[in-house]
């Protein structure tokens, strides 16, 4: 089987949560699988991160301080910007294609085969299928520790069957509530699903709905908990927006004070960076001596995590791009701070275009209501994606702010980067946001991938 056939026919698993009932969340047709498969989830260890923003950020910093201290780290994140690959890395390297075609050939085959049997109702989804193929890449290379991000949720996410060394909780807000609840409290109470029975958590402190939850399930489970509370910094001041431009502050771990300078930026980053260190910590007090002070100043500057404020300087007559994922109303509040620290006074600044596309089953509404009054000029346009809203859909969302920001609509995102590009002009700033698919797109077409 050919690469190019591996992932036609993945996709064309369609979307799981269309389904009725949904095929991604059954825990035991995935443990059905995984035995047909000799169990490849229990043979490597692993750390679980949960959340609704920031898992993404904090399990990649989490896995480049592991393999900066000499372990040999796989990452499984989600979803990915450009290609289906970068899902599964092993030290910071994509699955290549012959083993992702490999591996998806024996996973189908298998899954074909307990549906012929019987013993699968229907073939496994799409990311229960990729999960499976992760799991057999992890456990046939043997890493020493595998960082896995959860998909949607926790409690019945296909990850979800891994025993963790330890267990990490982001923050939690609204976001996919058709799945997962209505409220904070509801939607926490699908996160802590990854807590064990006397297991390590490591979070912050949040939302009280969220806190409550997660404190409860820690009690509940003998669970320890571990805060990252020492590991955020109380201030830091703006920073200038240039390529390559880092988060700077001084942290004292274990006793020694380490630089840190940390690629990733906006206040909500300091929050999932001390996620990571803390996590760290934990990892090297069960054993891994080699994680230390200054290997975690390494890994976190050497942390890699595109489309996450990310800067495309300006050129010539091009202006300046910043690409954010902002998905829910939390990672636009986040986008929108983070903006106003590094380019000050958005109401009397600099003057912003903004390219906007996102997911039909996101809050679109709510997202253009924080974003849409900052820009001067909003083109609304969709990816190559069945899931993603029209731009007539966002503009009739954003029905509210349309009388005082001037919406355009463009039919994808190439030619609404051309159009940003005219209004804003070489001294302009662009902002790429909404769906990762968008900012993935962007990334292509200015050629900010490589």
């Amino acid at each position: 089987m050919s690469y190019e056939t591996a992932v036609a026919q993945m996709y064309a698993l369609g979307h799981e949560l269309a389904q009725t009932p949904p095929h991604k969340f059954d825990l035991a047709h995935m443990r059905v699988l995984l035995a047909a498969l000799g169990h490849p989830e229990n043979r490597f260890p692993s750390v679980l991160v949960a959340g609704t923003n920031g898992k993404g950020s904090t399990a990649a910093t989490l896995a480049s301080i592991l393999q900066t201290s000499g372990l040999k780290t796989g990452l499984y994140t989600s979803p990915h910007l450009l290609r289906i690959n970068e899902r599964i890395c092993l030290n910071r390297e994509p699955i290549p294609d012959d083993d992702f075609a490999l591996l998806h050939d024996v996973v189908d085959r298998t899954a074909e085969r307990l549906v012929g049997e019987g013993d699968l109702p229907w073939h496994p989804s799409f990311f229960e299928t990729l999960t499976a193929m992760a799991f057999e890449y992890f456990a046939r290379n043997r890493p020493d520790m595998v960082v896995l991000e959860v998909g949607m949720g926790g409690r019945l996410d296909a990850t979800n069957v891994v025993e963790p060394r330890l267990s990490i909780i982001t923050d939690i807000a609204l976001d996919h509530q058709k799945y997962l609840g209505s409220t904070v409290a509801e939607i926490a109470r699908e996160k802590v699903g990854i807590i064990r029975p006397g297991g390590v958590v490591v979070t912050l402190p949040q939302l009280s709905e969220a806190n409550d939850v997660i404190g409860n399930a820690i009690l509940n489970a003998g669970a320890r908990p571990v805060n990252a509370v020492p590991y955020v910094p109380p201030t830091v001041g703006q920073w200038p927006v240039v390529s390559g431009q880092k988060q700077r502050y001084a942290l004292d771990v274990r006793g020694e004070t380490i630089q840190v300078e940390s690629p990733l930026l906006g206040r909500h980053q300091l929050r999932n960076v001390a996620l990571a260190i803390a996590a760290a910590e934990e990892l090297h007090n069960q054993g891994m001596a080699g994680i230390t002070p200054e290997t975690i100043a390494q890994g976190i500057r050497k942390t890699r995590w595109p489309g996450r404020f990310q800067v495309v300087p300006a050129t010539g007559d091009n202006p300046e791009y910043l690409l954010d994922v902002a998905h829910n109303p939390a990672g636009a509040w986040a986008l929108r701070s983070t903006l106003s620290a590094a380019y000050g006074d958005l109401e009397s600044g600099r003057v912003i275009t903004m390219v906007f596309g996102v997911m039909r089953d996101k809050a679109m509404q709510e997202i253009a209501e924080i974003l849409f009054p900052i820009a001067r000029h909003v083109i609304v346009t969709h990816a190559a994606n069945p899931r993603s809203a029209s731009p007539d859909e966002i503009r009739q969302a954003a029905a509210r702010v349309a009388a005082d920001t001037d919406i355009e609509e463009a039919e994808n995102v190439p030619s609404a980067l051309n159009r940003a590009r005219k209004l804003a002009g070489p001294g302009g700033l662009v902002v790429v946001t909404g769906s990762i698919y968008v900012v993935g797109e962007a990334m292509q077409t200015l050629g900010a991938s490589k």
